[in-house]
């Protein structure tokens, strides 16, 4: 990785910080190693650009084509993707100059962001801010990632859902709907238009991404129903609650001196074989297994039974259980096929997982 900064953003963040986080020189001129002709070495070498943060003076030289120090020349030899990612105040991002010149950067297949809105320099807030890292790294990921998805529609259910007791308490479970939203921004990444149905997930919503939100088992059966009679790949990476009170309370239950109340429970339905009866030809159905293991067999056997149970294309297996699984924390996953036979298997970040879960899914797509 090389830093090129302007002259300017080294008043922010100096040569030798950069340096010292890339490993690498850092010039800003044209003429700091003239042996290596960098103006024109660094952009035929580029797999991918990232301008962070693009100020309005950088997009105006950028559109105009000028080449007055290392990064802009550099940007006229560049034949990889460009992205650039604006920072500014709301008024600069406004002006009819600085939209043109992004218009025609993006004329010329420069990818953009839209910058974020909230809080500028001082009390100023408004459209301009830097977009948070994730967002930049999700942008920044889509334009080399394999596009095997594009066209594609997909559908993914996240998080886990919670059914009413009463008007204040729940039956719920540890999901934190984290696999689910890194399979959603894979999806997009790859291509796909995606839809993700999530029950109760407190995280910001994937670039690029549809969020359609739920609480209820009954309301994540139903949006996934709907949403899946278009869909080409329906992945159920929500944590389904099994049974919900029969009759939940109107009104809050009081605490009582002769003992606790006695909550009868139902099954909810069971959406991953409802959809995969309900599946049109073609359509591929991903299913997940959240498995603890017990005396009679372990997490994999378990998974195999669910497998051949449900009938879903793919089943996603892993360990769960306190500090495993939930959350923001690594992962391990077996992929089965519907005979519950071994097709992959992955370990690491949720992202990484949701790549090998798309590998998986990829070759099963007419």
């Amino acid at each position: 990785m090389r830093v090129v900064p302007t002259r300017a953003s080294l008043e922010f963040v100096g040569r030798a910080t950069w340096e010292a986080l890339s490993g690498e020189q850092v010039t800003t001129d044209v003429f700091d190693d003239v042996p290596a002709v960098e103006h024109v070495s660094l952009g035929r070498e580029a797999e991918l650009v990232i301008v962070a943060p693009a100020t309005a003076d950088l997009l105006a030289r950028a559109a105009a084509g000028r080449c007055d120090d290392l990064l802009t020349a550099a940007l006229l030899t560049v034949r990889c993707p460009v992205l650039m990612v604006p920072a500014m105040h709301t008024e600069m991002w406004l002006h009819p100059a600085t939209r043109a010149n992004v218009a025609t950067l993006r004329e010329r297949g420069v990818h953009v962001m839209e910058p974020a809105v909230g809080r500028l320099t001082g009390t100023d807030s408004g459209p301009g801010r830097l977009p948070e890292p994730d967002d930049i790294a999700a942008a920044a990921l889509t334009l080399v990632a394999p596009q095997d998805l594009a066209g594609r529609r997909v559908v993914i259910s996240a998080g886990g859902t919670r059914e009413p007791i009463d008007p204040v308490r729940f039956l719920g479970n540890r999901s934190t709907g984290r696999q689910g939203w890194a399979l959603a921004r894979a999806a997009a990444r790859r291509g796909a238009q995606v839809t993700l149905v999530a029950a109760n997930v407190a995280l910001p919503a994937p670039a690029g991404v549809r969020v359609v939100a739920v609480e209820t088992s009954a309301e994540l059966a139903a949006a996934v129903r709907e949403e899946a009679t278009a869909a080409d790949v329906v992945v159920m990476a929500a944590a389904v609650a099994d049974f919900r009170p029969e009759s939940p309370s109107a009104t809050k239950i009081k605490k009582v001196d002769d003992g606790a109340p006695t909550l009868r429970l139902v099954q909810t339905q069971d959406v991953l074989a409802g959809l995969v009866a309900g599946r049109r030809p073609g359509q591929v159905v991903v299913g997940f297994a959240a498995e603890t293991g017990d005396g009679a067999k372990d997490v994999l056997a378990h998974g195999a039974d669910k497998a051949r149970r449900k009938g879903a294309d793919l089943l996603v297996v892993n360990p769960v259980g306190e500090g495993v699984g939930f959350g923001d924390v690594p992962t391990t996953v077996t992929v089965l096929d519907a005979e519950g036979q071994v097709v992959a298997r992955s370990e690491g970040s949720k992202d990484a997982v949701a790549d090998a879960v798309w590998d998986a899914v990829h070759p099963r797509l007419r």
